[in-house]
């Protein structure tokens, strides 16, 4: 099958989603289909070809709320013009697929849209948008879903959406069971007895990075280190006393049993990072299913998160993490209780075993259900059969 995969940022670009399309585009590349990912054009793409998928750039920006920028007649001739089986839009509130939304009564291919949590749901600039959104849907063979419970699949079933699925998200095994980096500590000045704790996301002010140091500088461990793992955290370095509260500041700069350190790492070292951490720390204000959270149970790595986007279902999945109190407030946003959530962490940092039955936990369940290869095969699956579907009903013969 010709496959179209539309997302706003691809690799090189850093994140979540970039993970999620890269691993899934690659993979079900090598199961014979021919993948193009159409993105966002980035001055440091030098490429148009990476591990055997192609890659479509445009100079658009925006969504449909904020207004897009860029030659969107193009990007619209691109899609009616591919000749594509099957096009999946990866997000809503996105110009890849809001620019698209105008032309999706023409287009040939199957159609597919994972929405990844809706984050504008409830805010009042984005109503229109959703109040639309129910019969845009229903134009979709399959709307793939990252969990069973979250505000997305929630609201297709209030309107009663067809054709939705359920896939989650996971972790490559060929990655974290790969070839393993050990001189990690090492390089940052870490000694193997220190208790190091990994925060792992892309700086945005919502990922949880205020947080995280909070619950550690308010926790009672010594001897610790937490780790920030983002890309551009320039700027978190230089404002971090506007950031944080000025006691925290205070902690973070003269407690000296403590150590914070951010740094921007490539891929194959941020794998090395999450193989050396003791525990990964993920209190994040949004998200729809932390692909984090089975990168840590991957690498062995018990996790301590909020009650953001599925965390708590990747919890009952995996058991290989603990939920923190949370407070989800009217826009949606989570907000881990500060001081409970760092009574938990001393809990769980003085108890070896536990850590040890999470780790094992979460690895056993990971490794049997959520890498990338059995989740590849099952979007593999999805686009056979809304195509064959497709092919049944247009030569009048029945499944």
């Amino acid at each position: 099958m010709k496959i179209l995969h539309a997302v706003e940022f691809y690799a090189p670009s850093v994140g979540g989603m970039q993970e999620v399309v890269r691993q899934l585009s690659e993979r079900i590349s090598f199961l014979g289909h021919e993948v193009t990912v159409v993105t966002t054009k980035i001055p440091k793409r030098y490429f148009s070809q990476l591990h055997s998928v192609t890659i479509k750039e445009f100079e658009l920006s925006g969504n449909a709320v904020r207004g897009i920028e860029g030659d969107i007649e193009a990007y619209q001739n691109f899609l009616l013009e591919g000749d594509f089986d099957v096009i999946t839009f990866f997000a809503a509130q996105q110009w890849t697929f809001d620019a698209a939304i105008p032309v999706l009564d023409r287009l040939k291919a199957k159609l597919v849209l994972v929405p990844t949590g809706f984050s504008g749901l409830f805010q009042e600039p984005y109503k229109a948008y959703f109040k639309e959104m129910p019969g845009i849907m229903q134009k979709f063979d399959a709307n793939v879903f990252l969990s069973e419970n979250y505000r997305d699949i929630d609201f297709a079933r209030e309107h009663h959406v067809k054709n939705c699925v359920v896939i989650p998200n996971g972790a490559a095994d060929d990655e974290f069971n790969g070839l393993r980096r050990r001189d990690f500590r090492k390089r940052i000045d870490m000694t193997a007895d220190n208790f190091m704790i990994l925060h792992v996301g892309s700086y945005t002010g919502l990922k949880g990075h205020k947080e995280a140091i909070e619950i550690f500088y308010n926790s009672s461990l010594t001897n610790a280190v937490l780790v920030l793992v983002a890309n551009d955290l320039s700027w978190l370095r230089s404002n971090l006393w506007r950031v944080i509260s000025f006691k925290t500041f205070l902690k973070v700069r003269f407690l000296y049993s403590k150590r914070l350190i951010m740094v921007d790492l490539k891929r194959n070292d941020t794998v090395a990072c999450f193989h050396e951490a003791n525990l990964f720390l993920f209190p994040s204000n949004v998200e729809c299913s932390p692909l984090v959270l089975f990168e840590a149970c991957a690498s062995r790595t018990p996790f301590l998160t909020s009650d953001c986007g599925n965390a708590k279902e990747i919890i009952e999945f995996t058991g290989g993490g603990v939920l923190l109190p949370t407070k989800i407030d009217s826009q949606g946003y989570s907000h881990a209780d500060i001081n409970a959530a760092a009574e938990i962490l001393n809990e769980i940092a003085g108890n070896k075993e536990y850590m040890e039955s999470l780790a094992e936990q979460g690895y056993s369940k990971w490794i049997e259900k959520f890498t990338w290869e059995k989740i590849a095969e099952k979007y593999d699956l999805l686009y056979s059969k809304i195509s064959i579907e497709h092919t049944a009903v247009n030569t009048g013969n029945s499944l």
